[in-house]
């Protein structure tokens, strides 16, 4: 990660501002190179730099720009090619040139080569060769060779400036030698971003729209929800700088401040030590590249007039610099007792004839985010979110792990009388048999009789079964992922297997789901073998170097996972990297990062069900440890998405210890409507007797019998 220093703001200019001057030679050419950050752009086709044929700025040609389909272009020069275009030439985007195949992106940093000769122009992005166009020769017999020329190019039409739809940044603009290769600066000092750190997020519910929904309002019932947010290179690795970030709350449809009302609390406040303050008051510093966020929110969207607001993170530093401020989704901030209580028992389903994805009641998947409707009292949150009520309300519930749609709960909250267990020693023969049906408990203790009384009952049962208090039970159901992980540790440390064990039935119970049973009990084995890892590796230094844990990760993978035929590889390392927040160097809070991701997915593996796909090499049904972006891309075919039907599956990097969906499979698929959709696959089944891992049907038959999936892709790797 390097050492700390500063940020010199003289090194990042406006696009506007960019003046290159080039001695050319007649034969040699020349190349330029420089990062692009495209704020906005608000018309296509647009010049981005232009070719001064005069010498004062009153002709000029193109030489770089975005066509209509925002895909990047390099034009010939006029002295030097027969296809360059004229200055008169108004019909400058059918000119021979040299494009990308891609469309250019907007708010990203991107390095731009441009390498041009009498021979031809190529053009490189990030490091590759995107574009390259032959060209015929302009010079005549008559041409010095050694006549110097002077290339003028700048992002200005002589004295007025045409670019006023774009708004844009300059980052190590520099004139290169012929000896000097393009493709290799844009790994030379690249400049920095501010961006939030998605897998960090916790206790935010992310509904089918994309909005996040989180608890907020008055003191009593508002929730804290965290965050990190990171500063990276272009490049993509941490950075580590002496900088501040500031949170602050806006409203999403024009960027303004959620206002402070009067006599009334800050709208986000940020907690130190248990005491709130507002959240412009106490910034939070960069450590190694990351700062961490507790947030609350007091502001409802309710009393907003229904307005989402987003979260903003920035730099006060640098803040006229749009790549050093990050947005989060759009926010949806709703009162914890915004929605109806459902029934806190769990139940089990009937064995009728249902489908996964069609609509139908289903079984076994849902959205990768673990907020199903009346789904699991979920690690990041335990109120019905405004999804939950939404799916509910347009049709049966499809996916995830209830069966249940909302006409089918009762006045108070029961299920309906139909529903019967599973016979425990069936044949598991579909995706819809492995998943217990249930209806969610609110954990939250509103004054409600019927709530006392849900609390009461679950307590009672739990002093019998296990010596962990029913305090530690009760806040335990309540509490967000980092308190989970933190109540964790302490409780394995002193507990055996079997207390363990007795502590996730008592919660199972009380919360009215079954997925948090999994990752409680498998934390001590997950902490004791962690800290074995971390103490061989690191032999009492509190850092290690990346090569040297990337080789006991792989061993431990194969000893957690059982896999004696298929291990991790490069590419499967370097997302562990990633997901860890390291580069070189690693310290014990990066590998703790890993573990508790790494674990859970280990284990999968372990179980013979899952191990089989794992293995499976033609076709490969589990391509390796990949993103979300990936698995999206991979569906993507030279005319767009791929047929509907066609998937891959993942497991998902936003979901770590103790997360009741961690460990979990994704199923990223072309839907009908020719959108990419994502549902989790819960394979909790798997270690409850509910499900014999023996009578399981493989798990290949069950995707392919599903309606919406009919045909397996192929990951596209981008590391």
């Amino acid at each position: 990660m390097g050492s700390i220093g500063m940020i010199k703001e003289k090194e990042y200019s406006l696009l506007k501002d960019l003046k290159l001057e080039i001695q050319e030679n007649n034969t040699r050419g020349f190349s330029i190179c420089f990062w692009l950050y495209l704020s906005t752009c608000t018309s296509f086709p647009s010049i981005l730099l232009h070719h001064q044929v005069d010498t004062d700025g009153t002709c000029n040609v193109p030489f770089l720009g975005l066509n209509e389909k925002k895909k990047l272009l390099l034009f010939p020069l006029r002295f030097l090619h027969q296809e360059a275009p004229g200055t008169g030439d108004q019909s400058w985007m059918e000119n021979t040139c040299a494009s990308s195949k891609t469309e250019f992106p907007l708010k990203k940093w991107v390095h731009i080569g441009c390498e041009v000769t009498v021979d031809f122009v190529r053009l490189y992005t990030n490091g590759v060769l995107v574009g390259a166009k032959p060209l015929s020769s302009a010079l005549n017999g008559d041409s010095d060779p050694h006549d110097p020329r002077i290339v003028s190019l700048s992002s200005t039409h002589g004295k007025t400036a045409v670019n006023y739809e774009i708004q844009g940044y300059i980052y190590g603009a520099e004139i290169l030698s012929q000896m000097s290769p393009v493709k290799n600066h844009h790994l030379k000092d690249p400049p920095l971003q501010l961006t939030i750190d998605e897998s960090s997020v916790s206790d935010i519910d992310e509904e089918n729209d994309g909005v996040w929904s989180i608890i907020g309002g008055k003191a009593s019932c508002r929730r804290n929800f965290s965050l990190d947010v990171i500063l990276l290179d272009a490049i993509g690795q941490p950075v580590n700088k002496d900088l501040e970030v500031v949170a602050s709350l806006l409203y999403a449809d024009d960027e303004t401040p959620v206002e402070k009302p009067i006599d009334a609390e800050a709208p986000l406040l940020t907690s130190y030590d248990g005491i709130e303050f507002a959240s412009w008051d106490r910034p939070s510093r960069l450590i190694n590249g990351r700062a961490s966020f507790k947030l609350k929110i007091s502001q409802l969207s309710s009393k907003c007039d229904k307005k989402l607001f987003c979260l903003s993170f920035e730099v006060p530093e640098f803040g006229k610099f749009p790549f050093f401020r990050t947005l989060s989704h759009p926010v949806r901030c709703i009162s914890r007792h915004r929605y109806p209580r459902a029934s806190p028992f769990m139940w089990k389903h009937q064995t009728s004839s249902m489908h996964l994805l069609n609509g139908s009641q289903s079984f076994g998947m849902g959205k990768e985010s673990s907020y199903i409707p009346y789904n699991t009292v979920s690690a990041e949150k335990q109120s019905p979110s405004s999804k939950r009520v939404k799916l509910a309300q347009e049709k049966p519930l499809a996916g995830g792990r209830v069966g249940i749609s909302m006409e089918q709960i009762n006045v108070e909250g029961n299920p309906p009388a139909w529903i019967g267990n599973v016979d425990d020693g069936a044949e598991v023969t579909s995706l819809r048999m492995i998943q217990e049906i249930y209806v969610e408990a609110e954990n939250c203790s509103s004054g409600s009789e019927s709530s006392e009384a849900a609390i009461s009952k679950s307590c009672s049962i739990s002093s019998s079964k296990t010596p962990v208090s029913d305090s530690t039970i009760f806040k335990y159901c309540l509490e967000g992922l980092s308190e989970r992980s933190l109540m964790l540790k302490e409780i394995a440390m002193a507990a055996s297997e079997l207390k363990l064990a007795n502590f996730a039935e008592q919660v199972s119970q009380y919360s009215g789901c079954f997925h948090h049973r999994h990752q409680i009990v498998m934390s001590k084995k997950l902490i004791e073998d962690g800290t074995k890892a971390w103490n061989l590796v690191s032999k009492n230094n509190k850092q290690v170097l990346w090569e040297n844990l990337s080789s006991e990760i792989e061993e431990q993978f194969k000893k957690i996972s059982c896999c004696s035929t298929r291990y991790l590889s490069l590419e499967d390392l370097e997302l562990l990297r990633k997901i860890a927040g390291c580069q070189e160097l690693v310290e014990r809070e990066n590998f703790e990062r890993l573990w508790c991701w790494l674990y859970p997915v280990a284990l999968t593996l372990s179980r013979e069900w899952i191990k089989e796909v794992w293995d499976s090499v033609l076709p490969k049904w589990i391509e390796g440890l990949v993103t979300k972006e990936e698995a999206e891309a991979s569906l993507q075919g030279p005319k767009g998405l791929q047929d509907p039907g066609t998937f891959v599956l993942r497991f998902p990097t936003s979901r770590s210890w103790p997360h009741p969906d961690a460990g979990n499979l994704v199923v990223t698929y072309v839907g009908s409507d020719y959108n990419i959709h994502h549902k989790l696959l819960s394979l909790d089944s798997i270690y409850s007797s509910v499900a014999k891992e023996t009578n399981v049907k493989p798990l290949k038959e069950m995707l392919l019998e599903e309606p919406e999936l009919s045909r397996l892709g192929r990951i596209k790797r981008t590391f």
